[in-house]
């Protein structure tokens, strides 16, 4: 099943989820700062909309309150983002990269770190090949 497109509350909401484990709309709702904090009501048809989108789903209820846990992954979230990203870019790496970079987004440890996961990947693949 492909990863649901989340918009930035769901994903704010996602992140209680995937750190907190398993919560009811209240233990969501109290983890927003109170400053900007969405209402409980917001947070209730965002968690439902989620539970829709199989985003989330309920593992059980404690008294009358509904406890929602994460369906997919923060991994399978992050990358349907990057890749809706890059289509921003023309499904081009090069033009983000450089933005991050003259962003200031982007470090020279950063570039490490990739370069040295691309020659990793490069490494399984020969010798998947070999």
């Amino acid at each position: 099943m492909a990863t649901p497109k989340l918009t930035p509350l769901e994903l704010k909401i996602m992140d209680v989820l995937w750190s907190r484990g398993p919560s009811s709309v209240r233990d969501v709702h109290e983890q927003f700062p109170e400053d900007g904090r969405p209402a409980y009501t917001t947070v209730q048809t965002m968690l439902n909309r989620l539970e829709k989108k199989k985003a989330v789903r309920r593992a059980g209820k404690i008294s009358w309150a509904f406890i929602f846990e994460a369906a997919v992954s923060r991994g399978a979230a992050q990358g349907r983002v990057v890749e809706d990203v890059l289509g921003a870019f023309g499904g081009r790496a090069q033009p983000l990269v450089a933005h991050l970079i003259e962003s200031g987004k982007l470090t020279l440890e950063d570039v490490q770190d990739a370069e040295a996961l691309l020659r990793e990947l490069a490494g399984k693949k020969k010798g998947k090949e070999g």
